[in-house]
């Protein structure tokens, strides 16, 4: 398999099953909804995001449109090197790598994008329904990012006799994220651990 079906077929893969569970949690869960899978320690709880990583949103009527428009133009950008990339045939881990990150960038947008106007609105009360007949919740680029995947890894609280924080509760590992997010986060993490190997493939 060339290497360019090999970029392509990450991909696609990351793509289907990042908006397959997206879609699957949106349309059985309401929001703010958790299902343990394993223990205590890997939980699907549904929530959405506004804005970029962390809940972090630019303020404004405009400022959902303009993450939206930058997250399309980042992803142009990391598709046009992708294929720099392939045309100089570098190392094939490293377009791999690439590809991750890309898909990842994909997968979010096409929540940004499309889940406004193909989705009924979730809430902690109603389960979202797909092509509603009185229209989405939201405009096209104004849609909300779907997160699932938890691992309270340790839940507890601090010792009493911790500074400050004594006796508050404590989880490690906050973050609620999804499929995309974490191709994003493999995509980086992989280059960092190889950085050696593929800045030498890149000269």
């Amino acid at each position: 398999m060339s290497i360019t079906k090999k970029a392509v077929l990450v991909i696609i893969l990351v793509l289907i099953i990042d908006q397959a569970l997206k879609i699957f949690v949106k349309t059985t869960m309401p929001l703010g909804a958790t299902t343990p899978i394993i223990g205590d320690w890997f939980l699907i709880r549904f929530i959405e995001n506004r804005g970029m990583a962390f809940g972090l949103d630019i303020p404004g009527k405009i400022g959902k449109p303009i993450l939206t428009l930058f997250r399309i133009v980042a992803a142009g950008l990391i598709g046009w090197y992708l294929h720099n990339l392939i045309a100089k045939k570098v190392a094939t881990g490293f377009i791999i790598c690439i590809s991750l990150i890309l898909a990842g960038a994909i997968g979010n947008i096409i929540d940004s994008v499309f889940y406004g106007v193909i989705f009924s609105d979730s809430n902690y009360f109603e389960i979202a329904r797909l092509f509603p007949d009185e229209g989405g919740y939201a405009g096209l680029l104004h849609g909300k990012v779907v997160d699932m995947l938890y691992f309270p890894v340790i839940d507890g609280s601090y010792p009493n006799w911790f500074p400050v924080l004594g006796g508050q509760k404590f989880i490690f590992f906050r973050p609620i994220f999804n499929i995309a997010d974490s191709a994003i986060s493999v995509g980086v993490v992989a280059i960092l651990i190889f950085q050696r190997k593929y800045l030498r493939d890149l000269k």
